[in-house]
């Protein structure tokens, strides 16, 4: 029986339909789990797409936990081809200011780098001319009670006022018996954040040091806590517009037995680093402000997830699951610089029998800043691509 013309259009219609339907079921499979879709806007406004940033300056601060936020740095950079702006060593002329003529291929009104982020005192006019108007400036700041008991033991061959004292309880209970304010390297024994962020030496008072912090929050988008990490990696995450897996990263340039402070102590020093303090307790008010305006639970649930994902990693990649020290770890590139002194740096083993991707991914997360930076040295400055094993 022959159906007629307009049966058999719709027909075809309802063919067309499934079909589509079909296609759009599939797509939605393939795509969905890998589309990031940012949350509800207040409100109800629709969200806004974002894009992840890839213009970035780290002013990576003493003591305080930074070398772990530059290996997040290096893997995310490495990955995407981005170029680093490298000093020709380790460090851009620390502890002079920053310029740039310091960094290795700058060229006046050639073509800006995508990540700044090795040891500078900071100076915004000279990093100006080597980082694009985009960039996203952010730090890391440390409780100064328990960052000079580490500049302490990690400086102490380096820095005149340590080496005087015969013990950091010596030195606690009277620092200035031993400080020169001129002696090289006694920046490292007194208001070493202040110092890093390129913050004037003696800036008077009350009214200065407030608008020297408030300059500061001008420039940084954003500045970490080292006693608060995994929030600040989440934050970071967030304001970068990364993926969560970005943020994944283990501590590097640990020690194995920092010293307990008694409470006195504690005050001692934060008194003793009296502009460092006022920085500090500046920045930690701002900080938890954005935390606050990103949601506690939201902050608890991705503070959960990056913990396990980093346990999930550190089960896989290394042997032993976690930190071990220098002298066990075979293979050199991944064996931590050990300061002079007493300070015991400690590093990351690989477990044996990884495959040979997968241990090249899990070298990434465990190798030093200093190795990590010849690696993007050779890849920028070399043939173009690091050989196995770098």
């Amino acid at each position: 029986m022959k159906l007629p013309a307009a049966c058999r259009r719709l027909q075809v219609l309802a063919a067309a339909l499934g079909v589509c339907v079909t296609v759009g079921f599939v797509l939605q499979l393939l795509v969905g789990p890998f589309q990031r879709r940012p949350p509800a806007a207040p409100g109800g406004r629709p969200p806004q797409p974002c894009r992840p940033r890839t213009h970035l300056v780290f002013l990576k601060t003493h003591k305080t936990g930074s070398s772990s936020v530059v290996n997040l740095l290096h893997r995310f950079g490495e990955a995407r081809g981005l170029r680093f702006a490298l000093p020709h060593r380790y460090q851009f002329g620390y502890p002079s200011p920053f310029q740039a003529a310091r960094v290795k291929g700058y060229r006046p009104g050639g073509p800006p780098f995508d990540i700044l982020c090795h040891h500078m005192r900071f100076n915004l006019p000279e990093v100006q001319k080597v980082m694009p108007n985009d960039s996203f400036y952010f730090s890391i700041v440390r409780d100064p009670g328990t960052l000079a008991e580490s500049a302490f033991a990690y400086y102490r061959a380096v820095a005149p006022a340590f080496r005087r004292a015969p013990s950091l309880g010596a030195f606690v209970a009277a620092p200035g018996r031993f400080y020169e304010p001129t002696a090289r390297g006694n920046h490292y024994a007194r208001n070493l954040l202040w110092f890093d962020f390129g913050l004037p030496a003696a800036p008077g008072g009350a009214a200065a040091v407030a608008a020297a912090l408030a300059g500061l929050e001008r420039v940084f988008a954003l500045v970490l806590l080292a006693e608060h990490f995994d929030e600040s990696l989440v934050l970071l995450r967030d304001a970068l517009c990364w993926a969560e897996d970005d943020v994944a990263a283990f501590a590097h340039n640990g020690r194995r037995a920092p010293a307990a402070l008694s409470a006195a102590q504690a005050a001692r020093l934060r008194a003793w680093n009296a502009l460092d303090w006022a920085l500090y307790a500046h920045l930690n008010r701002s900080f938890w402000r954005r935390a606050e305006a990103f949601g506690a639970a939201r902050l608890r649930a991705e503070v959960g997830r990056l913990r396990q994902r980093r346990a999930a990693l550190a089960r896989r990649c290394l042997r032993g699951g976690g930190p071990v020290a220098a002298a066990a770890i075979a293979e050199g590139r991944l064996r931590p610089f050990q300061p002079p002194g007493r300070a015991e740096i400690l590093g990351y083993a690989l477990r044996a029998g990884l495959p040979p991707a997968e241990r090249e991914r899990c070298a990434r997360l465990a190798t030093p800043e200093l190795q990590y930076k010849d690696i993007l040295d050779r890849r920028q400055f070399g043939n173009g691509t690091a050989p196995p094993g770098a």
